[in-house]
This record gives C-alpha cells, structure tokens and sequence, in this order.
C-alpha cells in the first residue's frame, strides 16, 4: 500500500532547546514526523484535547494538517516557528536557552489516493514512546538517520530519507500492535492474523479470480469464519476489497500514462475494457478514460 501511493520522505531542519520556550508551527504540508533525541517536551495538536508528553527516545507522526506547538512546560508563551526556523545555522534552529532538548524531524509525502487509502485510518496524532516493545528498531532507524545528518557523507540525505520510510513502516507497525482498535479498514485487518493472511494473497496476486473459498483455504479457516472477520475488520467483504484493489492498481497505471485500457484491464484481472469501466467508475466515480484525462491535465 504504501508503494501504491508513491510514499516520498524528506528531511527538515532539526532543532535544539532549553529552558522556558514553546513554539508554535503551522499546519504541515505533509505528515509530519519528529524524534526527541535528547530532553523531554510537550506537543500539542488542536483538536486533541490533552497534551502528549514527550521524553527521549519518543517520536510521533501528525496525520492531519493541524497546527501544533511543542514547548517545555504548559506555562511558555509559544513564538511562531516559522522566523525561528528560517534562521537555522549548520541545520539547527535553536530557541531558548540551552540545548537540553534535540529533536530531529522531516515528513512524508504520498499520492493523491493517500488520505482516503492511510491517512484517514490513522488517529490525528501517532505517539510511540520509548521502550514499548520492537521500539528499539525505530531506534535504529533514527540513530542512524540521526547520524548521516550529523556525520554527513556521499550520499547521506538519500539515505537518511530512505532510513525514514523505513522508520514509518516500523511506527505503523508498532502502532497497530499497541492500538490495534485505534485504526480501521484495511490497516485494522492487517492486526488480525486470519485477515492479514487473505489480504497478502489479494495483494500478492489481484489477477486471479479469487474466491471466498479460495481465501478462506489460505487462511486456513472456513468461508464463513473469514467473511465475518473480514467484513468486522476491513470494514467490506473480501471480494469488494479485491475490486477495490483492483481499480487502485489501474488508476495508478493511469496515472502513470502507460499501458492502453486493454493491457490495464487484463494486469488487474479484468477481462475487456468494458469490465474495467464498469468496476472503475462504480468505485471511483468517473471512467477510467477521464481519469486519465484529468490526471494528465492536472
């Protein structure tokens, strides 16, 4: 899935604190992730009504964009963050006295298709803390991304970006593990073993004329167990799942401009372009023809 919406990261300045401060940031223009490295502080996100503590070893992601501040105590007056970080020097933007608090920070951008398909999955704030179980492999990822930005060689931005994508992975992974109740649709079916099992073959192979009883085989319980589990988790019965799919895969071709209408129904497992039509603009709304289109003019 996150192939599927072209997940992109990047890497922003990283800023350093101490004492009494607070800032505040404007709504991202992407999920918006930050690691406390060193210290503690407080993040807070309008419409979440409490304020998360943050101490080393925590990193969150923000999935919606919403204004938030980050500040050492409840009591700091907030300046806007955007004059303290367009003065960064070496990489840095530095606010307060001291430096007893590090956070290193960028973002993730995706497709068009993300925030129906991800975002809108996921709560408006991610917190994972430090010490949870599996946290120390997104310690990993962040130590090293930490250190290619620190120690910069051949290379080290794409790398640290990739180490990124490899950080989300993780946090969506620990966070279903932690709150698997907290996600929905095919994020909240990935937490049920049964259900993961049926959506990797659906993943793995969308050609093929799938069955409910076939699925059920590979997921080693009955028709009737699966459909049920399915429907209570992801949200839609397995096969609505696989049309669905299906037309993500195709409107990504279509996006992408290649391949005719013809080759596109056939690689998803449609018969004729008809097929393909009907199904697209059931789910999507428009033919895949004017998906095009717009795509393409947009």
């Amino acid at each position: 899935m996150l192939t599927l919406l072209e997940t992109r990261s990047y890497l922003s300045v990283s800023l350093a604190a101490g004492g009494h401060w607070a800032l505040r940031f404007d709504p991202p223009p992407a999920v918006k992730f930050n690691a406390v490295r060193r210290g503690s502080c407080l993040l807070e996100v309008d419409g979440v009504d409490e304020p998360i503590e943050l101490a080393e070893g925590d990193c969150y992601l923000l999935t919606r964009r919403r204004p938030f501040t980050l500040r050492s105590d409840p009591e700091a007056v907030p300046v806007e963050a955007a004059p303290v970080f367009a003065g960064a020097d070496g990489g840095i933007a530095r606010v307060g006295q001291g430096d007893d608090v590090f956070l290193i920070g960028g973002g993730f951008f995706f497709g068009s298709r993300a925030q129906e398909l991800l975002l809108d999955r996921l709560p408006p704030v991610v917190h994972l803390p430090a010490g949870t179980r599996h946290a120390e492999t997104v310690q990993w990822a962040l130590t090293s991304i930490d250190r290619e930005l620190t120690h910069p060689s051949m290379a080290s931005t794409l790398v640290a970006e990739h180490l990124a994508v490899v950080m989300l992975v993780h946090v969506l992974r620990l966070h279903l593990e932690r709150e698997p109740h907290a996600v929905s649709g095919w994020l909240a079916g990935l937490g049920d073993r049964v259900v993961a099992t049926a959506l990797s073959a659906l993943h793995r192979d969308p050609a093929r004329s799938w069955t409910v009883a076939e699925l059920a085989s590979t997921a080693a319980v009955s028709r009737s167990t699966l459909a049920a589990r399915f429907k209570a988790t992801v949200g839609q019965g397995p096969l609505e799942y696989l049309t669905r799919w299906r037309i993500e895969l195709a409107a990504r071709q279509l996006r992408e401009g290649s391949g005719t209408l013809a080759s596109i129904a056939h690689s998803v497992g449609y018969g004729s372009e008809s097929a393909l039509s009907v199904a697209f603009k059931r789910v999507l709304g428009v033919p895949p023809g004017d998906y095009r289109k717009h795509q393409t003019t947009s």
